[in-house]
C-alpha cells in the first residue's frame, strides 16, 4: 500500500517516496501531444494545480523511469529533454505589495533560475527583460517549457490595495514576454484561481487556450469517485470500521465531493481535502477552507450588497463564469472561480444555457458560511457556532422561547455600528445563520423586500418563522396563517408551531415574538 500525503507537491518527489499518485498523465498527454500549444487553466487553491506543472516538468526534462507504469508512459512520444522554466508565485507574501516590490521578487526568480543553467544575466534589467534575456539564452539550442503557477496570487494578494492596478501594470509587463517569443516556445501552460479579463492582464497572450471549462478535463485535478474507490477504497473501508460502508461513504462525499468544472461532467473531490482526511484517521472537519479565509471576498460581498440567496435560488447566465476586471469585481464570478460556488446542473432558457448553482459540499458551505455570518456580525467564529449549536438544540427540544432568546442574545452581540440599520446586511446575516443552523438540522430562510420567513425542522417539531422589520410580531404570526406557509408540513408527522417575530433595525435586536401551535 503506497502512502497518501497532503503536502508532497512535487512529481519527482512523490513518486521516488513511494507516495500515492492517481495517475492524470493521459490528460496530460493529451495537451502536450501538439507540437506547439499554450494553455491556461483555473482551478480554485489547493486542488493539485502544483502538482500538475511539476509533472509536466518532469515530461519536459525526459525523466521517462518516473512514470513506469502510467498511461503516459507507452504513449508515442520523444521524450525530448527541453529547458524549463517553472515559475511559481506560492511563495509571495504581502510584503511585496506595491509594483517596485514585485519587479524585484520577480527579478530574483528570473535569476535565479538563470544561475541554475549557468546564465549570468545583465544586472541592471528589469524583471521584464531578465525574463526576455533568459528565454532568448535558452531557446539558442532547443524550444523552451514554460509553466506559471499561481499566475495572480500577485493580485488577489492585494485585491483591496490601491496599489493593486500598478501591481496589473507589472504583471502584464512581465507576462507580455512570453507572446513577444512566441516561435521560441515548445509548451506553455499558466494556472492560477481566478481569471482576468484579457484586456487587462492577458491581452498580450491572447493565444492561450483556456480549458477551465473545457468538458475534456474538467476531472483532470482531483479525485472523481471512481478514482476514489479503486486507489482509496481499502484506506476507506478500514476508517469505516463497524459503520456500513456505503453510508460512510455517502458521508465522505457530501463532505469533500462536488466540485463540477463542466455542466456534463462528474464532479470530483478536493484531493488535499481527502488526503487530509484520510491522514487525520477519518475526522470529519474543514481541512480546504482552514488554509485561508477569503477576506477579500466577504468584504465584496457585503460592499457590493450581494444577494447570495437569489444566486443559489436561481439559475445564472454563462457571462458569470467569463473573466473580470480588477476595477469592476463581480463577486458571483469570484466566487465560482475560487471554488465556493459550483456548477450544479445545466438549463435551457429561450434558447440560451443558464447554470444552477450550489455549494460544493458540506465542508465549503459550512465554512463559508460560518465566516461570512462572522464577517457581517463582527464576531468571532467560536462565538457564531455556539449560537448556532444553541439554535439548534432547542428547535430539536420544540423550545421556541429558548430559540428566540438565543437569536435575541447572539444579535446582542454584534456591535450596534456595525450592521443591523442596514437592512440588506441584516437579510444577510439572518440568511447565513440558517444555511448555518441547515448544517446541523434541516433549515432554510426565503427572503424577498417584504418579508423574511424561514424554517427549520428536527425531530418531532418543525418551526416556522416569519421576520418583519419594524412592525409587529402579530402581523408576521397572521401572515403565516393567511399565506399557507406551513401547510406542505401537515403530513409530516411533526408538531408546527408558527412564530412570528418584529425585528427593530433602529436598536438592531429583536423586539418581541408570538408563536402558536399548530
Amino acid at each position: 500500500m503506497k502512502d497518501l500525503t497532503s503536502y508532497v507537491y512535487n512529481f519527482e518527489e512523490l513518486i521516488r517516496g513511494n507516495f500515492l499518485y492517481v495517475d492524470k498523465t493521459e490528460y496530460i498527454w493529451e495537451l502536450i501531444r501538439p507540437s506547439c500549444a499554450g494553455y491556461f487553466l483555473s482551478r480554485p487553491r489547493r486542488f493539485g494545480k502544483s502538482l500538475t506543472l511539476s509533472t509536466l516538468k518532469a515530461i519536459f526534462e525526459g525523466k521517462k523511469e518516473l512514470f513506469r507504469g502510467l498511461a503516459i508512459y507507452d504513449k508515442p512520444y520523444d521524450w525530448k529533454t527541453y529547458p524549463v522554466i517553472h515559475l511559481s508565485f506560492g511563495d509571495y507574501t504581502p510584503l511585496n505589495n506595491t509594483a517596485e516590490r514585485l519587479d524585484i521578487y520577480l527579478n530574483e526568480k528570473i535569476r535565479n533560475i538563470a544561475a541554475e543553467f549557468a546564465i549570468d544575466l545583465p544586472a541592471t534589467q528589469d524583471a521584464s527583460s531578465a525574463f526576455g534575456k533568459l528565454i532568448d539564452c535558452l531557446s539558442v539550442n532547443s524550444e523552451v517549457v514554460i509553466l506559471v503557477d499561481e499566475y495572480d496570487k500577485p493580485i488577489l494578494d492585494n485585491i483591496s490595495n490601491p496599489e493593486v492596478i500598478n501591481i496589473q501594470k507589472c504583471l502584464k509587463g512581465f507576462y507580455s514576454v512570453l507572446k513577444d517569443r512566441n516561435a521560441k516556445e515548445r509548451f506553455l501552460f499558466v494556472t492560477g484561481v481566478s481569471k482576468f479579463s484579457h484586456v487587462s492582464l492577458f491581452s498580450d497572450l491572447n493565444n492561450l487556450t483556456d480549458i477551465t471549462m473545457d468538458f475534456r478535463f474538467a476531472t483532470m485535478l482531483g479525485y472523481t469517485q471512481e478514482e476514489l474507490e479503486q486507489h482509496l477504497g481499502d484506506r476507506i473501508a478500514k476508517l469505516a470500521g463497524d459503520q456500513d460502508l456505503e453510508t460512510y461513504k455517502q458521508k465522505i462525499k457530501d463532505w469533500y465531493n462536488g466540485f463540477r468544472f463542466d455542466e456534463r461532467a462528474k464532479t470530483v473531490y478536493n484531493p488535499v481535502s481527502l488526503a487530509q482526511f484520510i491522514e487525520n484517521g477519518g475526522k470529519f472537519n474543514n481541512y480546504w477552507f482552514s488554509t485561508g479565509t477569503p477576506t477579500f471576498l466577504l468584504e465584496i460581498i457585503k460592499k457590493q450588497k450581494f444577494d447570495l440567496e437569489a444566486v443559489l435560488d436561481s439559475p445564472v447566465s454563462s457571462f458569470a463564469f467569463s473573466a473580470y476586471e480588477i476595477d469592476n469585481l463581480n463577486p458571483l464570478t469570484l466566487l465560482l472561480q475560487t471554488g465556493y460556488l459550483t456548477i450544479d446542473k445545466a438549463l435551457e432558457r429561450y434558447g440560451d444555457t443558464v447554470y444552477q448553482l450550489r455549494f460544493p459540499n458540506l465542508e465549503v458551505k459550512g465554512s463559508f458560511e460560518t465566516y461570512l455570518t462572522g464577517y457581517c456580525s463582527d464576531l468571532r467564529i467560536d462565538q457564531v457556532k455556539d449560537s448556532v449549536y444553541k439554535l439548534a438544540d432547542a428547535v430539536t427540544a420544540g423550545d421556541v422561547d429558548d430559540f428566540m432568546e438565543s437569536m435575541k442574545v447572539f444579535f446582542a452581540k454584534v456591535p450596534y455600528d456595525v450592521h443591523l440599520k442596514d437592512e440588506n446586511n441584516f437579510r444577510l446575516l439572518f440568511f447565513s445563520i440558517f444555511m448555518l443552523l441547515g448544517i446541523s438540522i434541516e433549515a432554510e430562510s426565503k427572503t424577498n423586500k417584504g418579508r423574511i420567513d424561514a424554517v427549520a425542522t428536527n425531530g418531532d417539531f418543525v418551526f416556522v418563522f416569519e421576520f418583519k422589520l419594524n412592525k409587529n410580531e402579530e402581523i408576521a404570526l397572521q401572515q403565516i396563517k393567511d399565506r399557507d406557509y406551513f401547510r406542505k408540513y401537515m403530513n409530516s408527522g411533526k408538531k408546527i408551531m408558527l412564530i412570528g417575530v418584529n425585528f427593530d433595525k433602529e436598536a438592531g435586536q429583536i423586539d418581541s415574538w408570538n408563536y402558536e401551535n399548530v
